[in-house]
């Protein structure tokens, strides 16, 4: 028989985080168990999920970054949505595999469309000719979209990310997580909640006002605890990666452009990374990024070059790639590392004056790179939300209007993350309400879908989850 599974992606929860701010998760752990959880390079969303439900490194399946340069394409492409750009068996292939009356239901978890989960719900906004975007969200089977609209209202996609993020969004994926239990009542329930991860890149995890957050984010992940208790079920909480205090841009993409080796092209005033025409350029991803050389006689070169910028810890060719889990043809030729209070930004412009449109607006599928910027408004705007309310008036009433209000100033960051050695304390974690199935000491990112395959048909012949320090399957 097989037992039913909650799993809480709560992305930047650490063992220092769970304290008096977050009662629930702090009885929780004392109730069960709670390990350490040694993340994957990179340690960004995508790479991570994609590890626990596939138990391999990203040079295995694939997500080597939240996104990369398509070299078919001759494109650089972030948050894709389709689970066909995964390799390797997913969580729930294994357990129907075991047994065909398996069910799951991804609730947010990244590559969540064309899967073969039985429920799925992802943010997918409404691009309008006009230009405008509004909130929306993908659901599989189809209808399930018009019956959480209809219960919860449209998903709460401006609170999800940019500059109004606030926990709306992860108490919207938490209710309609409650509500797909109550209906569909799957084996496996993949539940992520983002909302500590606004405020640690915002303020970074020394702040006193994270404390609210933390709150918040405790609260919604007990309502969910409760419902799994209250069900029969148990229940695994993890996170991706932990975040660390930064304070030390780094524009990687700058300094390659002054070394003659990236080009831009002009449209209209502002400038265009140019991938076709040069020589390297790098896809920065908050402390890793994938550094792309089109001549393979210029490597050395480039990573010479790397080698001498403040900030930067490492770089890596193929052999750094291969023992690290990164070898992948979707990885740039070399792969840098910040060193751990620095980050990189995509920025290649070297004037302001001279950046593209989209840099001051919330623009997460045109920028070749991720930017946490997007999460501030510009401080130089004297009255932001009149600001805001006339651009949005003006989309309204039919005219084409920027919400150009995200600074180009990436010293406003204050925490980032994608290293996998950040202390223990401000490392991701797994906690289970089965203490035993957990092993013993810190647990791999790759052991994540085998321990969930554990709690689900028991532990595999030979002693459980302890028996393989990996599970790689």
């Amino acid at each position: 028989m097989m037992q039913s599974l909650l799993v809480l992606n709560i992305v930047g929860l650490t063992p220092e985080l769970i304290g008096d701010h977050t009662p629930n998760l702090k009885r929780f752990a004392q109730a069960g168990a709670m390990r350490p959880l040694r993340t994957v390079t990179p340690a960004v969303t995508c790479s991570a999920q994609a590890t626990f439900l596939t138990g391999l490194p990203p040079g295995g399946h694939g997500a080597v970054a939240n996104g990369w340069f398509f070299r078919d394409l001759y494109e650089i492409w972030l948050w894709r949505q389709s689970n066909r750009l995964l390799s390797g068996e997913r969580v729930w292939d294994a357990g129907k595999r075991r047994d065909p009356a398996f069910t799951c239901a991804n609730m947010f978890w990244w590559y969540n469309m064309a899967s073969d989960a039985d429920i799925a719900v992802t943010p997918r906004p409404i691009y309008k000719a006009d230009g405008r975007k509004l909130p929306d969200c993908y659901a599989q089977p189809s209808r399930l979209r018009d019956e959480l609209t209809e219960k919860l209202g449209p998903f709460p996609l401006f609170s999800f990310w940019g500059p109004a993020t606030t926990v709306a969004s992860s108490r919207w994926i938490a209710d309609a997580s409650l509500h797909v239990m109550r209906q569909s009542d799957p084996t496996l329930t993949l539940v992520y909640l983002p909302h500590l991860d606004y405020c640690l890149q915002r303020v970074g995890p020394d702040d006193p006002s994270i404390a609210k957050d933390l709150a918040e984010i405790d609260a919604v992940a007990g309502s969910l605890i409760d419902a799994a208790v209250a069900s029969g079920r148990d229940v695994i909480i993890l996170s991706e990666y932990g975040i660390v205090p930064v304070s030390k841009p780094v524009h990687i993409n700058r300094a390659l452009r002054e070394a003659g080796l990236l080009s831009v092209r002009v449209e209209q005033g502002g400038e265009l990374l140019d991938p076709p025409q040069s020589r390297a350029f790098a896809v920065a991803d908050h402390q890793v990024a994938h550094v792309y050389v089109s001549d393979p006689a210029d490597v050395g070169e480039v990573q010479a070059l790397l080698l001498k910028l403040d900030g930067v810890a490492e770089v890596w060719g193929e052999e750094e790639k291969r023992a690290n889990g990164l070898a992948h043809e979707r990885s740039g030729e070399l792969v840098v590392i910040s060193e751990p209070d620095a980050w990189f930004t995509y920025y290649y412009w070297l004037d302001d004056t001279r950046a593209p449109d989209f840099a001051r607006c919330v623009e997460i599928h045109r920028k070749p790179g991720y930017d946490p910027v997007e999460l501030f408004l510009d401080p130089a705007i004297k009255a932001p939300k009149l600001a805001v309310g006339w651009r949005l008036l003006k989309r309204k009433l039919g005219f084409r209007s920027l919400l150009d209000v995200i600074p180009l100033d990436a010293s406003l960051v204050r925490g980032s993350h994608g290293r996998a050695d950040t202390p223990e304390a401000r490392s991701p974690v797994i906690m289970s309400s089965r203490a035993e199935l957990l092993p013993d000491g810190t647990c791999e990112a790759t052991a994540v879908k085998q321990i969930m395959l554990d709690h689900i048909f028991g532990p595999q012949t030979g002693g459980g989850a302890s028996s393989s320090p990996r599970h790689a399957t």
